[in-house]
């Protein structure tokens, strides 16, 4: 059996299911955050890494034209805002990492380092920065742009935003705190200092007046999917959000963001890929597959999974039949990544329905059900195979439910412990240690 592995949790700040016989009694009180501090607490008892936030700033209305297929299922909106839901969460844990995503095309990087610094001090090291650079010209539009640049450009200025970022977090010392009484100083000036930065895209004087936090800087997490994100994720990421299809997908993918790692003077160790999985656990095989059929099968999730995907990709899904293949030549200006993986479907050759890509969009790669015992063999076969780095649970369908949490956090990871796949206890008190760890 493999080496251990790692385990996130890729969640959004959205209601939880509301509309079924699990949803929580306290569904309409879900933007205090509370239930996702609950979720927390079981990840923390399952020895998790961290619980990364997922983001967009915008209500959707590609699907169809309107924006009724996002408000109607609660796709993308109602989304708040995850820092302060980061904060809340670090408050109440006291080991697990906390992620929250933040745009390099919306947040001013100054604002933006000086954010991350205060919740890492706030968390005591255990802050993570998901770097995104958004996709939807809607979400540009809410901050007075017509639209985004054009995919790669948008990585160009991620890169020197990433650059300036670091800089800012750099301008004071590591211990240019002294709070030396008998000279009166709290602060060693000749240990802080301006960057002076001035680039392409961004200028900014420094230096940040925030003191260094526990990590100095957060931990960094990325999505790089099309051959420019790879590029930037193996240069910068601390932990990257993959997806592929089938464990040989996953080990090309893997494989490839170590190379570019190598190339780009960086250790490949130092950087984790964690695949998105959709686990699904009940007390029978047979029992999880009537749960993944009731599921994907239904006309609701159909439309949410559509909805989504328009959301991601700015293309009007509504458009086609769902029981005809899709046109070729799909293209767009959006989450490009979104949209490679949605028209691969499960990987097998020949065309497939729309009904059908939708169907297979919630196996996220790989498939994973039966009992715990029978899932738990499963990943770590499949880890064995991808060679690591560990898995980001993502629940089947959208709406999050405290039955889900529970099969992963108290059924399925003491299986996973009990076969030596995943850690039983946290040794190291920085997210960024969590991840470096094994």
């Amino acid at each position: 059996m493999t080496k251990k592995f790692h385990l996130g949790w890729f969640m959004n700040f959205i209601p939880p299911e509301w509309d079924s016989e699990w949803a929580s009694p306290d569904v309409k009180n879900w933007a205090n955050g509370d239930f996702y501090v609950d979720m927390a607490q079981s990840m923390e008892r399952a020895c998790f890494d961290f619980m990364m936030i997922e983001d967009t700033v915008m209500v959707a209305d590609a699907y169809g034209g309107t924006m009724e297929g996002a408000l109607k299922n609660s796709i993308f909106a109602p989304k708040h805002d995850p820092v302060p839901l980061a904060v809340k969460v670090a408050a109440k844990t006291t080991h697990l990492g906390v992620v929250a995503t933040m745009s390099t095309s919306f947040y001013p990087p100054y604002l933006l380092a000086r954010a991350c610094s205060t919740v890492d001090s706030i968390a005591e090291g255990r802050f993570g920065w998901n770097i995104v650079s958004s996709a939807e010209d809607r979400a540009a539009q809410n901050f007075g742009l017509e639209g985004l640049p054009e995919h790669d450009e948008r990585y160009n200025v991620a890169e020197e935003y990433f650059d300036v970022v670091n800089k800012l977090w750099d301008s004071w010392d590591a211990d240019a705190v002294v709070m030396d009484r008998d000279a009166n100083t709290f602060a060693d000036y000749r240990k802080v200092r301006t960057i002076d930065f001035e680039g392409k895209y961004f200028k900014s004087r420094g230096p940040l007046n925030t003191v260094p936090s526990p990590q100095h800087r957060p931990a960094f997490l990325q999505a790089g999917a099309s051959p420019r994100g790879r590029a930037f994720a193996a240069g910068a990421a601390d932990a990257i959000v993959a997806v592929g299809t089938g464990t040989a997908g996953m080990k090309e993918y893997r494989d490839d963001i170590r190379a570019r790692a190598e190339q780009a003077g960086r250790n490949p160790d130092h950087i984790k890929l964690l695949f998105c999985v959709s686990p699904t656990v009940a007390a029978t095989e047979a029992e999880a597959r009537a749960e993944v059929e009731r599921l994907t099968s239904s006309d609701v999730y159909i439309e949410k999974t559509l909805v989504s995907i328009s959301a991601n990709t700015e293309i009007d899904f509504k458009q086609f039949d769902l029981d005809k293949p899709l046109p070729e030549g799909l293209t767009t200006n959006g989450e490009r990544g979104s949209l490679e993986h949605f028209m691969r479907g499960d990987g097998t050759p020949g065309p497939k329905t729309l009904r059908q890509l939708a169907i297979d969009w919630a196996k996220t790669g790989v498939e994973f059900v039966g009992t715990a015992e029978q899932v738990a063999k499963q990943m770590g076969e499949a880890m064995e195979e991808i060679g690591g780095d560990g898995f980001l649970i993502m629940k089947p369908g959208w709406d999050l439910n405290r039955k889900y949490i529970h099969s992963i956090t108290d059924g399925l990871v003491p299986e996973l412990q009990r076969l030596g796949l995943t850690r039983t206890e946290y040794t190291k008190s920085t997210l960024r240690e969590t991840l470096r760890e094994f």
